[in-house]
């Protein structure tokens, strides 16, 4: 299967800068994964596509202030580092710009030595492993010197960092947002809720290798990144009531997909935690997920792959020239489609 099969054209003014000010006032494609048949609403409406005895299942992660600007110790030369996963109490994966000359034993301070990093390795992919060493909760230094890492598409400055978080994010431990969530308001929660549909909240913290596209000419050749994930009992009983008395499994963004399809087993969710590199392209047979909300992504991107994977290859790109025709507003903080 080649990469370019998942190619599609975008008008760069289609690519949504800022998030709408009320959250379910994006527009909402609907796509019959069956038929392919395609229609529109608005996302407020959401509920009136779900049914009595489904299960939502939502990423509650919180994106972290994960990145940080200081300079290297001795030289003075500037650096951003960019955190994309804890390894342990003090070791996280970066990704350092520019990094070419921070070898083995580079040291670098941030905050005027409130925040120091030495690397302790390099690995392949050009990324490194590095040690922080601070006074107090990292947790709280970080939230004193780091600034949100938006994508790389939106360059438009973020006044209310909030609107990158959403509504029921708990968790921190992201380094993006899983941004099909960013429509729902408490009181459109609590509305769903009181259909008489189970709201199942998981965990799967996002590395920025989402936004990445897929660069080699065969996609079963594609090496995707590691994410941590936890799925807790109370979750994975309402996902697997859900399925016993014949209710869909609805996942709220494509994170929230691969990790119900992680941790699934034998046609049930099992309660576990751990780190998942599931790569989803067509062909791909779903285990536990029915349906998907989610927002509209990159060309040649692992997600496009994995929606693709759900409601067909020619569904989709003839869903997204529909989306582009009807000028439906892209990626983080776009619009909503809902697969079904």
């Amino acid at each position: 299967m080649n990469t370019e099969e998942f190619d599609y054209f975008l008008p760069q003014e289609l690519i949504a800068q800022q998030p709408l000010e009320d959250r379910a006032a994006a527009r909402l494609m609907t796509l019959d994964k069956e038929s392919g048949k395609i229609g529109h609403d608005i996302f407020r409406n959401i509920k009136s596509y779900l049914h009595e005895g489904d299960c939502l299942v939502l990423n509650d992660t919180r994106v972290m202030p994960a990145r940080l600007y200081g300079v290297k110790e001795g030289s003075g030369g500037a650096i951003e580092f960019l955190l994309l996963s804890r390894k342990s109490r003090d070791v996280w994966e970066v990704i350092l710009k520019p990094g070419k000359k921070a070898k083995k034993g580079a040291r670098f301070v941030f905050g005027e030595g409130k925040l120091i990093a030495e690397i302790n390795e390099v690995l392949e992919d050009g990324n490194r492993l590095v040690t922080f060493t601070y006074d107090g909760l990292f947790e709280n230094v970080l939230d004193e010197l780091g600034e949100m890492p938006l994508p790389p598409y939106i360059t438009e400055k973020l006044e209310n960092k909030e609107m990158y978080q959403t509504v029921y994010s708990k968790h921190e431990g992201s380094a993006a947002a899983p941004t099909a969530g960013l429509h729902f308001t408490p009181e459109l929660l609590k509305e769903i809720e009181e259909m008489g549909v189970d709201l199942a909240f998981l965990t799967l913290h996002v590395g920025l290798g989402t936004f990445r596209p897929v660069k080699v000419e065969n996609v079963e050749n594609h090496k995707m990144h590691s994410e941590f994930y936890t799925v807790s009992e109370e979750c994975a009983e309402k996902v697997n009531r859900a399925r016993e008395r014949g209710g869909r499994i609805v996942c709220v963004g494509t994170t929230s997909c691969r990790t119900v399809e992680s941790a699934a087993k034998d046609g049930k969710l099992n309660p576990s935690s751990g780190w998942t590199d599931i790569f989803i392209y067509p062909g791909y047979e779903f285990k536990l997920t029915d349906a998907l909300i989610t927002n509209f992504h990159l060309p040649k991107s692992t997600l496009v792959m994995l929606v693709s994977a759900l409601a067909g290859k020619d569904n989709i790109m003839k869903a997204y020239a529909e989306a582009v025709e009807e000028k439906y507003r892209f990626f983080s903080f776009g619009d909503a489609m809902f697969i079904c």
